[in-house]
């Protein structure tokens, strides 16, 4: 599972002295503690579902900052940053490019009638199930909108 491929890692760079690793990895593992705790389950193993969705948020934030680090004029900061997003990232499936992405959707369209309100959230929803984490929901929503609305 992947919230052991994490602990296990963490523990190969503690003793390997990979500071950077070691941040990043601690980082992860108090993000996927938050979540167990807000979910309930403590004391359980994290489905791999739910330690991609926290995955993704936390490279999510990695970027933000890195963004606003370099709109400040720090970039020493903002490179750290997306060294931690890299780090992140090697945890995450292999995203979907975007014509993979519109297949998908062109796809799942087709399945559905009705009127553009209705099938746009039953779309992206089921999109996002398909695709299980390897696309971001701001991609699938600016493509169903786009598809939709032709």
């Amino acid at each position: 599972m992947l919230e052991d491929k994490i602990n296990q890692d963490l523990k190969i760079a503690l003793l390997g002295g990979d500071k950077v690793l070691a941040t990043t990895l601690r980082g992860l593992k108090s993000s996927l503690l938050y979540a167990k705790i807000a979910s309930n389950s403590r004391d359980r193993q994290m489905p791999d579902e739910a330690v991609i969705s926290v995955l993704q948020k936390e490279a999510k934030k990695r970027q933000e900052s890195a963004d606003l680090y370099r709109q400040g004029g720090s970039d020493e900061r903002a490179e750290a940053e997306l060294q931690e997003k890299q780090v992140i990232e090697k945890y995450l499936p292999t995203p979907l490019s975007e014509a993979e992405l519109t297949s998908i959707i062109t796809t799942v369209i087709g399945s559905y009638s009705g009127s553009y309100s209705a099938a746009l959230g039953a779309v992206i929803a089921q999109v996002k199930e398909e695709t299980a984490g390897r696309a971001d929901g701001a991609l699938i929503a600016r493509i169903v909108k786009e598809k939709l609305s032709q």
